[in-house]
Parts: C-alpha cells; sequence; structure tokens
C-alpha cells in the first residue's frame, strides 16, 4: 500500500486508547500517514482532508495476533483478500497469520508467498507467525532464523502443541538465541484426546466428549517452567480457566517473561453454548463455566492478560453442517469482536479503554509495537458509532466463512471508517 501524502484532520471524535478516554469530542491530525497533533495543537492550520467523527469513538487500529487466513490453501474457507477485508470491517489494522496453512508456514518460501499476496491484495497490514516445528509435527526445529528474516514477527505451533518436552525445551532456547517471541496454546492432547466440549454439567447431561481444564493447564505448568529456565518471551495463546490466569499471575509476579490473551468469544459465553448443539460454538479450547469466564475477564482487568485475540477461523459451511463431535471447530468471529466487547462494556464487565488497550496496544506490545493515539504513531485508526446497529448476517458478513457467534441478532456498535497510515481501507455505506 502506498502511503499517502498531505494531511488528514479528523475532527469531533471521542478519543480512546491504552491511556484513557478523552470523554469529550477531540481533534487528530495525520499527516503523511503518521499521527502529527492531538487536540488543540491538531485544530491549527488547513488540512487536505477533513473526517467528521461526530458521534463516534476513535482508537488506534485493532490488531489481532491468531487470525486464520486460510492462505495459501484451497480457497474454499477463505483467503488473504476475503478475510482481511472482513477484518478492516471489524476495525482491524493489522493481523498476525496464523501458521496453520496449506503448505505450513515453515520456511521463507511460504512466508514470503503470504507477504506478496498481502501486498498485493490485503486493504491492511499482515504479518506471518511462522512454525516453530516442520509441520507443526512437534519434531523437528523449523529454520528459525531464516523465518524470522523472511518476515514472521513471532514462532509458534498453531493449535497444536509440542508433545515431546525435550523438542519444546529446544524451541525455546533456540527462539531466546533469536530473540523472537513464541507463542503457543497450551493443550496436552492426550487428556484432551477426541474432546470438543468443557468436561462439565452440560457435556455429562448432553453426553459430550469433554475436555478436562487439566488438558490445559498441565501444558501451562511445562510451559512456564521452561520458559523460567530458557528465558525465552513467552506468549501463551487462548487461555480458558481460571486456574490458567492465577497461573499466569504467579509467574509474572516470578519475573518470567510471559504474556496471554484470550478471544473474544470466550469473555461471553460459557459451556451453555452448547445446551442446543449449536456447532458454531465447538471451539477449541472449549467454552468453559461461568466461575472461568468472570476469571478471564479479571485477568483482563489486571493486566495478567494483555490481549484480546479473534481466534478467527472460517469454515465452509458443510464442515459446520454435521454432528457437533464431527463439524470442524472455529468461529468466524474478526466482524463481531468490536460489538460483542461493546456488549461488555454495557453491561460494566469492562470500561471501553480496556476494551479498546485489549485489542490495540496490548497485542502489539507482544510483537515490540506501540498502537496509541499519539504524535509519531502510524495512523492506523478505527472510527465506530457505539449506538449504531449491525447485524452479523450473511449478507453483511466479508468472511467466507458465515458462522459468526451471534447471528441475525442486531448488536450494538459499527466501524465507520477503519484507516490504515492515514488511507480509508473501510467504510461504511448507510
Amino acid at each position: 500500500m502506498t502511503q499517502p501524502q498531505g494531511t488528514l484532520r479528523i475532527i469531533h471524535g471521542r478519543l480512546v486508547d491504552a491511556r484513557g478516554d478523552s470523554g469529550s469530542p477531540q481533534t487528530l491530525l495525520v499527516r503523511d500517514g503518521r499521527i502529527e497533533a492531538v487536540g488543540a495543537e491538531a485544530e491549527q492550520g488547513p488540512a487536505d482532508r477533513v473526517l467528521d467523527a461526530s458521534g463516534c469513538v476513535v482508537t488506534p487500529g485493532f490488531f489481532d495476533l491468531h487470525c486464520n487466513l486460510r492462505e495459501p490453501g484451497n480457497g474454499q474457507k477463505g483467503n488473504i483478500a476475503s478475510e482481511t477485508l472482513a477484518a478492516a470491517h471489524g476495525g482491524f489494522t493489522t493481523v498476525c497469520a496464523s501458521p496453520e496453512t496449506s503448505p505450513v508456514n515453515d520456511s521463507s518460501a511460504v512466508t514470503h508467498v503470504i507477504l506478496d499476496v498481502a501486498a498485493s491484495r490485503s486493504p491492511i497490514r499482515v504479518l506471518p507467525v511462522g512454525a516453530v516445528t516442520r509441520g507443526l509435527a512437534g519434531d523437528l526445529l523449523s529454520d528459525m532464523a531464516g523465518l524470522k528474516k523472511a518476515g514472521c514477527v513471532a514462532l509458534g505451533n498453531g493449535a497444536r502443541p509440542v508433545a515431546n518436552a525435550r523438542v519444546l525445551r529446544r524451541c525455546m532456547a533456540y527462539a531466546r538465541t533469536y530473540d523472537i517471541p513464541l507463542m503457543m496454546t497450551p493443550i496436552n492432547e492426550a487428556l484432551a484426546a477426541d474432546g470438543y466440549a468443557h468436561d462439565g454439567l452440560v457435556a455429562s447431561r448432553l453426553g459430550l466428549l469433554g475436555i478436562p481444564e487439566v488438558a490445559e493447564t498441565t501444558a501451562l505448568m511445562e510451559l512456564l517452567l521452561l520458559a523460567e529456565e530458557t528465558g525465552v518471551r513467552l506468549h501463551l495463546a487462548q487461555l480458558s480457566s481460571a486456574r490458567s490466569v492465577a497461573m499466569v499471575a504467579d509467574a509474572q509476579a516470578r519475573g518470567v517473561a510471559v504474556t496471554a490473551d484470550v478471544a473474544m468469544h470466550q469473555l461471553l459465553f460459557t459451556e451453555a453454548a452448547l445446551a442446543g448443539f449449536d456447532s458454531r460454538f465447538h471451539v477449541r479450547p472449549p467454552l468453559r463455566t461461568e466461575a472461568d469466564r468472570q476469571a478471564l475477564l479479571a485477568g483482563l482487568r489486571d493486566g495478567v492478560i494483555g490481549a484480546i485475540v479473534s481466534q478467527h477461523q472460517p469454515h465452509d459451511s458443510a464442515a459446520k453442517q454435521a454432528p457437533l463431535g464431527a463439524t470442524e471447530p472455529g468461529l468466524s468471529t474478526i466482524e463481531s469482536v468490536l460489538p460483542l466487547g461493546l456488549r461488555l462494556v454495557a453491561d460494566g464487565q469492562l470500561t471501553l479503554s480496556q476494551l479498546v488497550a485489549g485489542l490495540s496496544h496490548g497485542p502489539a506490545a507482544v510483537v515490540g509495537e506501540q498502537a496509541l493515539l499519539a504524535p509519531g504513531q502510524a495512523a492506523d485508526l478505527c472510527v465506530f458509532d457505539p449506538r449504531a446497529p449491525w447485524q452479523a448476517s450473511d449478507h453483511a458478513l466479508r468472511s467466507a466463512g458465515k458462522h459468526a457467534p451471534v447471528r441475525d441478532q442486531a448488536l450494538m456498535g459499527a466501524v465507520r471508517y477503519t484507516l490504515r497510515q492515514g488511507q480509508v481501507v473501510w467504510q461504511a455505506v448507510d
């Protein structure tokens, strides 16, 4: 994308970022794709363009650490063009592309394909995450130095574990050597087995195969202990349980370099969502109890969890049209993250600044970046109307995956503009 030249003044918008909420309309001045001034200083002098944000909130563009773009792949579940357009529709200006592609992103050649396609077809920035093991098989280490040089901002094993502790320790040691974050989802596959629901009351009542909490916490403890020994920058992806939050808090208190994220659907829904055998809510890790949901929210408020992710996994319709246990896990979420988060704000479970921090500055910090409304920052911005209704319908969704968590229900909060380096890449059509 060519960085635009000239000045853009955004007026009458309420500014919110990780540092707080302006509470009243303010002005933002953008010059040559970067924020030049905020507040009274931004009101001085002429501007080439003016964007009226009356009634809207202006925030840093959202930053997603876990997004499945499905390319390279067979295309029926989506591709870089469709899913980054959906991300822009959701207010995201940067997404980290999961290594779970076909072929797996375990070589510089695949990384270059992702970056080249994104450069020509994506309205937003795409940052590849490389596979820490070849083929995500958990056996042989990938070329970490080559992946970093090719443009990967982090390494991970997708939703799969590195089951061999010796291999995992080597992964961490090498990642530490190359100073690259390691993103890992804590899961013990032997304990999770063929489960697809939380091993609790709902699963017992409906006869569903359960995944116990300990499938997450045993793997989490191993990751934390090895990270403490090796000194790697460890990021824990998609926590789902109260015990996990407590374990991460304890490790952070000991000085372990560990951060964590949570998927938006884990902050709103519980195991009760499966009561009607709704295949949309077949997700991994599974939706757990109300106590777990509350603990995840508390961890976000306290800063133990620094980032909210979409965990966007678009599927073709056939993947979700089968008996619950036979469907593929994952939700198409990236376009509904904001209105679902605003529901938490409306209910008093998060402040607007906490929500915005979790969607922007928190995830950006994991890969060593900032996302603030401050002079010098890239003008990657989201402008949304918190009172505008929006529905996740087939017509409204830009993603190839139509299995959004809330279908055809009136949600409050619609993105009016998404800007990447001061250039509008998404604009709502009234």
